[in-house]
């Protein structure tokens, strides 16, 4: 059976045209087939079969001669609609599109990449902090040293060390020009189960010079019962002999070793931010650059150093200055170990850099400890702690002279780490 219409068969196509024929004849225009929509209208040949009841008609095409295609099928006539793809969106069917997204993927690598960059960034912060550290102070040096007790002992020192600062920086700070560096101020941090402990001990402070190695020289030098300020043991032979003359005229064994220099403090303060103290009283000392009145304020580093270095303004003299000491340091504390500072990177690296740079330690401390001996400062500052003077019971030659009796008792409770009970001046 022929589909096509009848001007369109193989071989009723007229006279030959359009097949390649050599007659130069034109082939006349062809009749373009239309699409009638609705019942096919009568023609010579048979009508296509309806689809079945209640199935709309599909359009006829016929030639415009009613010449009906009723048999023509292209596979037009097969009741799709185009621009559905085959399975349109009909009634009750789901628009096809994009897969929906695996959250539970999505969120197990987002996861992933998150704990792997914070592990990078802590390994790597601790290998940077861990390098910056300035382990010259060898306690192994110092020796006939007591046995270890309960809890651990840090001895904190600031010294008057100007190194690496220029001139304009030591006019700011008024910190003169004198050469080498003594210890402005030395405090023990005893922490342990019961609390932390802190315990100023005055440079005035009368003190035997023991028997010790020489931390350069390696040569042992005799003990002769020569007496001296606690601060002269420094300046004589540096760390390692304060370390043995500590340990002698205490008994108390000290296991970590922490020093400052005057711009390390005072770049600390600034890093922070500045640190807020309750000024007990109006002081100016121009020998310090200190000049405050009396109340809250915060003060920045050069402020913080004049304070802290405060002596001749101060009726007590030695013994108030500790304590102006231990204040700030722990304030100082509090302000560092704080979330504002340890989760904020603005702060905590130039926090980090500024410390780090500045400390001396011994060659056993680990970022870890340091970071405790912070902590136990701050729960000093926040009132879980205890903050005294070494106990005095007078002077001798213009030193001060511990009270030999409680001090034997403040270093037994130490060593079982017990709560303090003793006070000081």
């Amino acid at each position: 059976m022929n589909d096509w219409p009848e001007g369109w068969s193989g071989d009723n196509r007229g006279r030959g045209y359009g097949r390649g024929s050599a007659s130069a004849r034109p082939e006349s225009a062809r009749v373009m087939r239309q699409v009638r929509r609705g019942a096919t209208p009568p023609g010579p040949g048979p009508s296509a079969p309806p689809y079945g009841a209640g199935v709309p008609q599909q359009p006829s095409y016929t030639d415009g001669q009613g010449h009906g295609g009723d048999g023509y099928d292209s596979g037009y006539n097969t009741g799709q609609v185009y621009g559905g793809s085959g399975g349109g969106q009909g009634p009750g069917r789901q628009a096809q599109g994009r897969p929906a997204p695996d959250w539970r993927r999505r969120i197990k690598w987002t996861a992933i990449t998150v704990v792997t960059v914070l592990v990078v960034t802590t390994v790597g912060t601790y290998f940077w902090a861990d390098s910056k550290l300035n382990r010259e102070v060898d306690l192994s040096k110092v020796i006939e040293r007591p046995e270890a007790g309960e809890g651990t002992n840090y001895l904190i020192v600031g010294s008057d060390s100007r190194e690496g600062m220029t001139d304009e920086q030591k006019k700011d700070l008024h910190t003169g020009s004198a050469e080498g560096k003594r210890t402005d101020s030395m405090m023990i941090l005893h922490t342990g189960d019961n609390g932390s402990t802190l315990i100023s001990l005055p440079r005035d402070s009368d003190v035997e010079i023991p028997s010790f190695v020489g931390s350069e020289s390696g040569k042992k030098y005799p003990g002769t019962g020569r007496h001296t300020k606690l601060n002269a043991a420094y300046a004589e032979d540096g760390p390692e002999l304060l370390v043995r003359t500590i340990e002698h005229n205490t008994g108390l064994r000290l296991d970590h070793y922490v020093e400052i220099g005057f711009a390390g403090f005072a770049n600390i303060v600034d890093a922070v931010g500045g640190v807020e103290m309750d000024i007990p009283q109006d002081i100016k000392d121009k020998k310090s650059g200190a000049d405050f009145k009396k109340g809250k304020q915060t003060l920045n580093g050069e402020e913080a150093l004049a304070f802290v270095r405060t002596r001749y303004a101060l009726a007590g003299s030695d013994l108030d200055r500790t304590k102006n000491q231990q204040k700030f340091l722990s304030a100082l504390a509090g302000q560092v170990a704080t979330p504002s500072t340890v989760l904020n990177p603005f702060k905590l690296y130039p926090t980090m850099g500024a410390g780090l740079d500045s400390l001396i330690v011994d060659k056993d401390m680990g970022l870890f400890d340091l970071a405790s001996m912070f902590w136990a400062m701050k729960s000093v500052s926040g009132g879980e702690g205890t903050s005294m003077n070494m106990p005095i019971s007078g002077s001798v030659g213009g030193n001060l002279k511990w009270d030999d009796a409680k001090v034997k008792k403040l270093v037994e409770e130490l060593k079982n780490d017990e709560k303090v009970t003793v006070s000081g001046n």
